[in-house]
C-alpha cells in the first residue's frame, strides 16, 4: 500500500500577540488628541475569548476599532477570526461593542471546507473533521500541495493555517 501523506488545517490565534496588540492600541488611544477626555476603553478576556470596546459615540467606537484592527494586523493576528457584535448603549451614555475571537474551525465552516475539497475532484484526497481542525490525507504530496493552493485562494471566513505535515 502507498504511503499516506497528511497535514492539518487549523485556525488559531496567538492570545499573547492579541494582548500585545491591545496594549499598543491602549497606548495609542491614550496619546491621541481626539480621544482626550473621552471614555474610551479596550478590555480583553482571554478565557471567554471576548474583546469589549467602549466609547462615547459610534464615531469614536469605529475609530477605536480601526486602531485595534491595525495593531492586530501589524502583529500578524488574523482579523478574519474576529466577529464584531452590534454596538449597544451602555452606562454613562456610552456605546460598547463585543468582539468574539474564533479559535479553531467552527463545525459549519469545516463542513464547507470538506465539501469544497470533494467538489474539487482531486484524486485520492480525503478530508476529515477532527474536533476544531481538519486532517487532509493523500498518497500524493503534489495533491496535498494542490489542496493548500486551492484553500488559500478560497475565502471561508476564517484564517486557515496548514501544519503538522507528515510525509
Amino acid at each position: 500500500m502507498a504511503e499516506q501523506n497528511s497535514f492539518d488545517i487549523t485556525s488559531n490565534v496567538d492570545l499573547q500577540e492579541v494582548d500585545n496588540a491591545l496594549n499598543q492600541a491602549r497606548k495609542e488611544v491614550a496619546q491621541r488628541y481626539d480621544f482626550k477626555g473621552t471614555k474610551a476603553s479596550i478590555d480583553f478576556d482571554p478565557k471567554e475569548l471576548k474583546l469589549v470596546l467602549a466609547a462615547d459615540d459610534e464615531f469614536k467606537l469605529n475609530a477605536l476599532w480601526e486602531i485595534v484592527s491595525t495593531r492586530l494586523v501589524r502583529r500578524n493576528v488574523p482579523v478574519k477570526n474576529l466577529t464584531r457584535g452590534a454596538a449597544l448603549p451602555a452606562a454613562n451614555s456610552t456605546i460598547r461593542q463585543e468582539i468574539t475571537l474564533q479559535q479553531g474551525i467552527p463545525g459549519e465552516k469545516a463542513k464547507d471546507i470538506v465539501k469544497f475539497l470533494k467538489d474539487a475532484k482531486l484524486k485520492k484526497v480525503q478530508a476529515s473533521i477532527q474536533g476544531d481542525q481538519l486532517r487532509v490525507v493523500s498518497p500524493s504530496r503534489d495533491e496535498l500541495q494542490e489542496v493548500m493552493r486551492l484553500l488559500r485562494e478560497q475565502d471561508f471566513g476564517v484564517a486557515l493555517q496548514f501544519g503538522n505535515y507528515r510525509g
